[in-house]
């Protein structure tokens, strides 16, 4: 019998599953061969047991196709230090092959196989509802047709209000918003929130950021003319072509169900994982995924959100590649997707992603906004590209050095020491994320090919 042979993940790649910090010490802790016995890699599981400080063992096994974990042991991490120091091993060549994987394993993947056809059937159901209830006409019944009416006039009102406030606004001057105006978006948020209008209701909880710059009032004016945009946007929808309708919708702060997501086509690539980034609000984590379609060569982007103290979704792995179909969620530059089947197992990337040169960033970024204004992040791949100093201030230029060819960083970032001593003086490819302010770094890649996380 001939075995499939997995490809292993770097170092790296694995300590970047861990939930924090401490979980990548004591990962390496447990990743030396003797803490390890009976271990074993096949058909993208990957088990072993750990000798902990019990009289058994830990039995810790890793679905590679996901990536999924259970361990015995009565940690609360997610993945444990027990999964993730196997995981550290198997990345060094220490874990032999086997021809199939052990019974317990076995065990686990065949109820991991049946919950996920369950869920399966169950969502199919659920898309053939609503593609029932969209022929017929309907929205899901009298009560929801009812309530989806009480929302909508709610957000027209709420919508009404705030331009009437932009128009005060407007007419009576900026000059005092340092004084006043914080506790008036205090008070218009909340009548947002009032109003069902979440999405305004951040933007105008965020707006204080503009003082923190010498030209705050073009800021301001910038910001205020957006808001207003998508107020308007809104009250006219009707005269939207859909997509852009849905962005205005999303904008607003109407959800769209899971369901209605994975109804839209998918769409099949090799999917590189190129870049990630946590953020922490009002203690709600949350996880943004990039990824780049190597044949179609377009972004996605998947957000997870957990509680504080609970596990963010890991099974995105940077640096590697999964054979997946992903669904986009509707608009008019549809970024945000669901992953809805994987054909097959993660596997690391042998050469960094396809894409732009630094002189081609203004039109790409151009084209997003002229399909959605109110976008502020936006994944970019610049290849060939050296991280340079000019005024003080570091970009990403072609590495003819043109000044005209160069992006800004974002200045908040710093210095970018590891960039540049990836970099060498050298070009290189880097996955950044595009903001309004410059560009993020995300991720980078060696000579060898091997992803660095910056």
């Amino acid at each position: 019998m001939v075995r499939r042979v997995i490809e292993r993940w770097s170092r790296d790649q694995v300590l970047a599953l861990a939930p924090d910090a401490s979980s990548q010490k004591a990962a390496a802790g447990v990743s030396a061969p003797a803490k390890w016995s009976r271990a074993g890699v096949a058909r993208d599981a990957l088990w072993g047991e750990c000798k902990g400080s019990g009289a058994k063992p830990y039995r810790a096994c890793v679905d590679l196709r996901e990536p999924a974990y259970r361990c015995s042991c009565p940690s609360r991490k997610f993945p444990c230090k027990h999964a993730l120091g196997l995981l550290l091993l198997w990345s060094a060549d220490g874990v032999p092959a086997a021809e199939e994987p052990v019974d317990w394993v076995e065990e686990w993947l065949d109820q991991r196989r049946e919950r996920a056809a369950k869920q399966t059937a169950k969502v199919a159901e659920k898309i053939a509802a609503i593609a029932a209830d969209e022929a017929a006409g309907g929205s899901g019944g009298s009560g929801d047709d009812r309530r989806a009416r009480q929302r909508e006039e709610r957000v027209d009102a709420g919508l009404a209000d705030l331009e009437r406030w932009l128009g005060d606004q407007i007419a009576h001057g900026i000059a005092g918003a340092r004084q006043t105006a914080p506790t008036d978006w205090a008070d218009l948020s909340k009548r947002l929130v009032d109003a069902q209008v979440p999405g305004v209701a951040s933007v105008m909880t965020e707006l204080s950021r503009v003082f923190r710059h010498e030209d705050w009032p073009a800021r301001l004016l910038s910001e205020y003319a957006l808001v207003h945009l998508l107020a308007v946007a809104h009250r006219r929808s009707p005269e939207l072509p859909r997509d852009l309708r849905e962005t205005v919708r999303s904008r607003v702060g109407f959800t769209t169900p899971k369901e209605n997501v994975l109804a839209q086509p998918p769409v099949r690539d090799h999917w590189q994982v190129i870049g990630s980034r946590d953020e922490d609000r009002d203690r709600l984590l949350s996880r943004r995924v990039w990824l780049l379609g190597r044949a179609t060569g377009r972004a996605a982007l998947v957000l997870s959100f957990a509680p504080v103290g609970q596990p963010l979704d890991s099974s995105l792995v940077l640096g590697t590649t999964i054979d997946a179909s992903l669904c986009f969620y509707p608009g008019s530059a549809p970024l945000r997707a669901l992953v809805a089947e994987r054909h097959s197992a993660a596997a690391s990337s042998a050469t960094p992603p396809h894409g732009v040169r630094a002189g081609k960033v203004p039109q790409l970024i151009a084209d997003v906004l002229s399909r959605d204004p109110w976008t502020e992040s936006w994944p970019i791949v610049l290849n060939d590209v050296v991280p340079a100093q000019a005024d003080s201030a570091w970009h990403l230029a072609d590495h003819d050095q043109k000044e005209e060819n160069a992006v800004p960083l974002l200045p908040s970032t710093g210095t970018p020491w590891q960039l540049a001593a990836v970099s060498g003086g050298h070009p290189v490819t880097v996955a950044t994320e595009w903001t309004p302010d410059g560009l993020r770094p995300l991720t980078t890649w060696d000579e060898q090919g091997r992803v660095v996380i910056l």
